[in-house]
């Protein structure tokens, strides 16, 4: 089957906690399933946002966490990936914004359709558990980059 080619450009929200810990999304590929993953909050910049207004919305629509644009920190990274998604080929610019949260209750209430379907459960993960897991994440580079977050480092 031939993909649909999709380019975006996203803006990628790292809840830290009090711990040093970022919040990670578990979920799949509609097209495979079983190839599960954990992947950082975020999403495609709507007309006339900023990125850091694009990483404070997509991080309240996908896990009920409110921030204003003005509390993220960052960028702490910036890439293009190409993936593939359901029926699509994706090239995503994607950029890299924290924010400190305390303790914070997860709801998905607010995610799409296609979100809570391919959404299983959410963890919080520490730099060392990133470095250390058997199990896929996006991206491959995050320890490095919640490292950065938490010791102090220059955003990008």
């Amino acid at each position: 089957m031939t993909k649909i080619p999709l380019r975006r450009f996203t803006a990628r929200a790292l809840p830290i906690d009090d711990h040093g810990r970022v919040l990670l999304l578990h979920g799949f590929d509609p097209a495979e399933p079983g190839r599960r993953y954990w992947f950082t909050i975020g999403g495609a910049l709507e007309e006339g946002e900023t990125l850091q207004e694009a990483a404070a919305r997509e991080m309240h629509e996908e896990v009920g966490i409110r921030a204003d644009a003005g509390e993220l920190t960052g960028p702490y990274g910036t890439s293009t990936i190409e993936f593939f998604f359901d029926q699509y080929a994706i090239v995503q610019d994607q950029t890299f914004f924290a924010v400190r949260v305390g303790q914070v209750e997860i709801s998905f209430e607010h995610m799409e359709e296609i979100e809570k379907a391919t959404t299983i459960e959410h963890r919080w993960w520490s730099a060392d558990e990133l470095d250390t897991t058997a199990e896929t994440i996006f991206p491959q580079d995050l320890a490095s980059i919640l490292r950065k977050i938490t010791g102090g480092g220059a955003p990008a």
